[in-house]
């Protein structure tokens, strides 16, 4: 049976650092919106490159359901900060007979901003402290209840201290 794995977490979580490694390890189809952002729409800032993501990220669900039709893993490395989203795309997977694993990546404010800082450093988008925090109350954290919905797998949560972005 495939397997959907949902990456939840703020900017500087590790969601993409797992994401890739779980692609290794499962041999799975790894879809992080910001990388086709960059191919398809170059260097620009967050705020451009985020007009795109809403496109982006709908295509990208499709080719996810078709490739676990396929009996393929795939990684949706896209945050899902809100139970809406994650309920939406665990029923969609579900009802096709897929198993969902949700990957909780929650560390503290401080890890999240030295991680975002430094991505900074080396290219990546500029993301404020203010934003940070901001996004911080739009991002509706699984409750007990909704983790329940989900089905285990190797790391349904993940250690608030692991490395990546």
């Amino acid at each position: 049976m495939a397997t959907l794995f949902l990456t939840c977490g703020l900017p500087g979580a590790g969601k993409t650092t797992l994401a890739r490694e779980l692609e290794r390890r499962r041999d799975a189809l790894r879809l992080t919106a910001d990388d086709w952002l960059r191919h398809l729409f170059g260097p620009g800032s967050r705020e451009d490159l985020d007009a795109h993501r809403t496109g982006v990220e709908a295509l990208q669900w499709e080719v996810a359901l078709r490739v676990l039709e396929l009996g393929r893993d795939v990684i949706v490395d896209w945050g899902v900060w809100t139970r809406a989203e994650r309920d939406r795309y665990r029923s969609e997977a579900q009802a096709r007979g897929v198993s969902v694993v949700l990957l909780l990546l929650d560390p503290p404010h401080e890890v999240l901003w030295q991680r975002i800082q430094g991505r900074a450093a080396d290219g990546g988008f500029v993301i404020t402290e203010a934003e940070l925090r901001l996004w911080d109350t739009w991002f509706e954290r699984p409750t007990p209840d909704e983790l329940a919905a989900f089905d285990s797998g190797p790391h349904s949560t993940v250690d608030a201290g692991a490395e990546g972005s």
